[in-house]
């Protein structure tokens, strides 16, 4: 059957354990891969950065080209457990584990086409292969990637859309810290000489507008820890949270407004706020008339699918990637339900996107 190799190729990457910044042992495997086929990866410096046991692995074809094949190594959750099973038409784990689609079927299509280039000869292009850790945590590996200055734009294998939808657009994200000082005080002999930083934090909260705020933003407390003891006015609470849009200046926006209010009611017991923000990664939009867009539209048509561009409200490489200048678009591999149980590919989805890569790779491409 024509998908056997990739199967084979995408059961013994999803086998491998490797979260993020553990990545060696997918590394080891891909680095393998390719001296079989003649070719020389190295890995980057990436790893003093990221902290990941590994470097981003890097592997020019020819002499690199001017764009870049990219996909990442680490996964969400563990997979060393996972227990695949292939049904008629889609490839399932047994439900107690993830099965690794995102983004080993990315690794996977890529290197099944680049081996069936060169094992039937089929003309290729020059090109640059990169395979990043980090991206379920932090994006690092991408953030960290050496790029060689030839290096014009990127195609990344690691959207759980369908085959022939594209993501051309991408929201930004940035964290928000917030640490509340209140006073400590015994909340039996002396409740009224303590400052309650858990009652600040709840009124200031139940004036923050959280979840979908438009079709472009959305806003989300995450985390809250506060108190020491049942019978101590909580000195100190500490919030963290996001907010997501593809518009920096609603972000800045809706940022600025969740500062005032604690500051406001901070302000009012006379307690303490440290208040920090950061940059998780910038949203990009690469408008139809790019040259990458074009190839994608191209590649797309020439496989037999229908391009369909997408706007998402998710990061993934593509926004470090265009951060720093490199127009990046993320493609449709299918990889459902990604970081759950029944997280699945469809067989169908998996060779096509192979044959996806593979016409990028061709000499005439892109």
């Amino acid at each position: 059957m024509k998908t056997n190799r990739l199967i084979d190729i995408f059961l013994q990457l999803i086998k491998i354990n490797a979260l993020s910044q553990h990545e060696k042992p997918v590394a080891g495997y891909i680095h393998d891969f390719l001296i079989a086929l003649n070719l020389k990866p190295f890995y980057d410096k990436s790893k003093d950065k990221t902290g990941s046991d590994t470097g981003n692995l890097i592997c020019r074809v020819g002499n690199g080209g001017h764009f870049m094949f990219v996909a990442h190594m680490d996964t969400a959750r563990p997979t060393s457990d996972v227990k695949p099973q292939i049904l008629d038409d889609r490839i399932v784990s047994d439900g107690t584990t993830v099965l690794g689609v995102d983004n080993r079927a990315g690794i996977a299509v890529i290197l099944h086409a680049l081996e069936k280039a060169i094992l039937e000869k089929i003309p290729l292009t020059d090109f640059t292969l990169a395979f990043n850790t980090c991206e379920e945590s932090t994006l690092a590996g991408s953030l960290n990637l050496e790029i060689a200055e030839g290096i014009k734009k990127c195609f990344i294998f690691d959207s759980s859309l369908r085959p022939g939808d594209f993501i051309h657009s991408s929201c930004g994200a940035k964290s928000l810290n917030i640490l509340i000082k209140g006073k400590a005080a015994h909340s039996g002999l002396a409740p009224e000489k303590g400052v309650n930083s858990i009652a600040i934090a709840a009124k200031a909260l139940s004036q923050v507008t959280q979840g979908r705020i438009d079709a472009k933003t959305t806003v989300n407390i995450g985390t809250i820890n506060g108190g020491t003891a049942t019978n101590v006015v909580p000195e100190t609470t500490q919030m963290t949270g996001e907010i997501r849009s593809s518009e920096n200046g609603m972000i800045d926006k809706i940022m600025r407004a969740i500062r005032d209010i604690f500051a406001r009611e901070t302000a009012a017991l006379d307690a303490g706020l440290v208040f920090k923000e950061e940059w998780d990664f910038k949203p990009y939009d690469i408008p139809p008339d790019a040259d990458i867009y074009k190839d994608i539209v191209r590649t797309l048509k020439k496989v037999d699918l229908t391009p369909v561009p997408v706007a998402s409200l998710a990061g993934s490489d593509a926004n470090s990637l265009n951060g720093r200048g490199i127009p990046a678009i993320n493609l449709g591999i299918g990889a459902q339900n990604p970081h759950a149980n029944d997280e699945f590919i469809y067989l169908a989805d998996l060779e096509k996107s192979s044959e996806i890569a593979l016409e990028l790779m061709k000499k005439e491409c892109p």
